[in-house]
């Protein structure tokens, strides 16, 4: 058995070539802090949901979502260009609030310990 599935490879690549679209080549406002955390491929290569989060506060979560629906013609050419698919799969764009909350997460851990060290 293979350590990873043709898929998960096809996902990777997928995250490769659009993470290094919207660092050099994509100039719209709000896609300027976008970064793309994962791409989940199904198993026959039709449909890559991928997963992103805003690193900034300039753009809301609906112009990002409206961003990059608008640069995903843009995005589906330059994966057919770059990557030797027999299909281009169809991109669905999902915001990842793991980031945030695991943000949230650490912030709360290090109140109960200023209150630990109060307390002692």
């Amino acid at each position: 058995m293979r350590p990873f599935a043709r898929a998960d490879r096809v996902g990777g690549e997928i995250q490769k070539v659009l993470s290094d679209l919207l660092l050099r080549k994509i100039k719209d406002p709000r896609l300027k802090m976008v970064l793309i955390s994962g791409v989940k491929m199904t198993s026959d290569l039709k449909l890559a949901r991928v997963y992103y989060t805003a690193t900034g506060r300039e753009a809301t979560k609906d112009d990002i979502m409206a961003g990059l629906k608008s640069a995903s013609g843009y995005f589906k050419r330059s994966l057919a260009q770059q990557l030797n698919l027999r299909y281009i799969p169809a991109l669905h764009f999902h915001h990842d609030d793991s980031f945030e909350y695991g943000d949230r997460i650490d912030r709360l851990l290090k109140s109960v310990q200023g209150e630990d060290e109060r307390n002692y």
